[in-house]
């Protein structure tokens, strides 16, 4: 399958050397059976919406309510490519949201980081696991109001909505970052030493198992439209 990776930001440029950027993330996670073809957003790169079948945006240093100008664009793309399968990743979940019915701000809760613990509210059927699930965040904006047509399929007392799955459009979201490798997550923290609260816990977090995997796996069965 075709997937194209709508890029919304890079990571820092000595970490996109080390580990690549966030396409090559989403293509590592993703595995065999994926082309993967990318379009640099910020640069003013957006793909016609009835061209691709598959669409993922990203994650970004922007926030969503930022005036720059390539923001709105997107949004007006998600609005018009509704009938292609959609994911959203950290700023890809807040920008559908917002473009949605949503609405994203700063959190008064501060940075999340380090790896979290969400509960699987909600079963779907590309959906294989039960309980919780834990997955590296890095944000500081959240979704404060949920878009209308959608779900919450996974929560946590920090970010309420987490993962949301639409019910009008073949859509779905996460707050939450399975692209990110534990080192990757490290070094994003140690980039943000002083902003991020207690980051050696959130760093020595991040030596526990996660469910990265898991989570990828949730997107391949999405995209491919196979029930788990």
């Amino acid at each position: 399958m075709k997937v194209a990776i709508l890029e919304t930001g890079r990571p820092p440029a000595p970490l996109a050397e080390e580990f690549g950027d966030y396409p090559t993330m989403f293509a590592r996670l993703l595995g065999d059976g994926f082309e993967v073809e990318s379009f640099d957003v910020a640069a003013g790169q957006l793909p016609n919406p009835a061209q691709q079948h598959a669409y993922l945006i990203t994650g970004s240093p922007a926030g969503v309510y930022d005036p720059l100008p390539w923001i709105e664009p997107l949004q007006q793309f998600i609005r018009d490519a509704r009938d292609a399968k959609m994911v959203g990743i950290c700023f890809g979940h807040q920008v559908m949201a917002e473009a949605l019915g949503g609405h994203v701000e700063k959190s008064d809760k501060g940075w999340g980081a380090g790896l979290h613990r969400y509960t699987v509210v909600r079963p779907e059927p590309w959906i294989d696991t039960s309980g919780t699930i834990a997955v590296p965040a890095s944000h500081q904006d959240q979704v404060v109001v949920q878009p209308p047509g959608t779900d919450v399929v996974a929560a946590s007392d920090f970010t309420p909505f987490a993962a949301l799955a639409w019910t009008d459009r073949p859509a779905i979201s996460f707050q939450f970052h399975p692209e990110f490798s534990p080192a990757f997550a490290k070094a994003l923290i140690e980039k943000r030493y002083d902003a991020v609260p207690d980051p050696d816990a959130a760093i020595a977090s991040l030596d526990a198992p996660n469910d990265n995997q898991v989570v990828g796996g949730w997107i391949r069965n999405f995209l491919n439209g196979e029930h788990a």
